[in-house]
């Protein structure tokens, strides 16, 4: 429970700049009207907007909190905050089918643009499977940047699996066949690509990814499929953008979002999930391998609404 425990402390650190942006804002509104009003509304519905929640989960949240004051006949601001919290946590239910793959033989594609930590994410992926006792290896598919391959063999490395490729230039979709009979050859039971994500040219990055899926539809057609999109939180509505820009490319099943820490727009968590209907599945708050956890919507909730109550 240590590193949960750990976690939520750095989780809570993390969100300090989010919390600032969202909470305070939303603190003054409690506190600076008497009665719940339009303006009322608009103010909080600001707040959230600026705080990266995002028009449509605002909307939702607003809708859902509106809809709860009319049947609960509650007067006063301050009884809001408890049912505005609930209506941000509903926004991000992950489902109970989301780490399907951890417990079969499985595939997960993992692609995401430069810079955003992907390759990163991979090796610490890796690495937490290992722990838990999976017999995993890398396929090193992002063969357009040069050092991707150097900096995936180190974690590789690092958690005690093996990798396939890392060769600047190889075809991706050479190194995944390579992989996937690799996978089999050690009765792999998660096998992990990391893949390029360039989407300026979304055109070749689309035919990437269905040569990739044919190989592993032929290939390895029982293993089951997860595909997850890494994203820098950092980056705001950029990350949004990018996000429904990947959806458009291939099926997401899953959003990883990195670099939680030291941003202000931690509420882009929400916005995700509430735009795409994709959950977001990971998130990471610093560079150790136990900075990536699985996203729990309570513990992030928390993190930012409640963090007094815990400590």
């Amino acid at each position: 429970m240590g590193e949960k425990k750990g976690f939520f402390k750095r989780l809570v650190d993390g969100l300090t700049k989010t919390r600032n942006n969202i909470v305070a804002g939303i603190d003054s509104v409690f506190s600076g009207f008497s009665k719940i009003d339009d303006e009322f509304y608009e103010e909080i519905e600001e707040i959230l907007v600026m705080g990266d929640l995002g028009v449509k989960a605002t909307d939702a949240v607003i809708w859902n909190l509106k809809d709860r004051v009319k049947n609960l006949h509650i007067k006063d601001p301050a009884e809001c905050k408890e049912i505005l919290i609930n209506s941000i946590r509903e926004q991000m239910e992950v489902g109970e089918t989301a780490y399907r793959f951890e417990n079969e033989c499985s595939v997960v594609l993992v692609i995401g643009v430069n810079g955003v930590g992907k390759t990163t994410t991979v090796g610490k992926l890796a690495g937490k499977l290992k722990d838990e006792g999976k017999k995993v290896v890398i396929a090193a598919a992002d063969t357009f940047r040069a050092a991707a391959g150097d900096q995936l063999a180190e974690w590789a490395n690092r958690a005690g699996v093996e990798m396939i490729g890392g060769q600047e230039g190889a075809d991706p979709a050479s190194v995944v066949y390579d992989a996937v009979a690799a996978a089999k050859a050690r009765n792999a039971d998660v096998l992990l690509c990391d893949t390029a994500g360039r989407l300026h040219n979304k055109k070749n990055l689309m035919e990437e990814l269905k040569k990739i899926n044919r190989i592993l539809e032929r290939e390895y057609a029982h293993a089951y499929r997860e595909t997850l999109v890494v994203l820098d939180a950092t980056t705001g509505q950029n990350a949004l953008n990018q996000a429904k820009q990947f959806s458009e490319v291939t099926d997401i099943t899953g959003i990883v979002l990195t670099k939680m820490d030291g941003t202000a727009k931690g509420g882009i968590a929400v916005a995700i999930q509430s735009e795409l209907a994709i959950p977001v599945k990971y998130i990471g708050v610093g560079e150790t391998i136990d900075d990536l956890q699985k996203f729990d919507p309570d513990q992030f909730v928390n993190a930012l609404f409640r963090k007094q109550e815990e400590e």
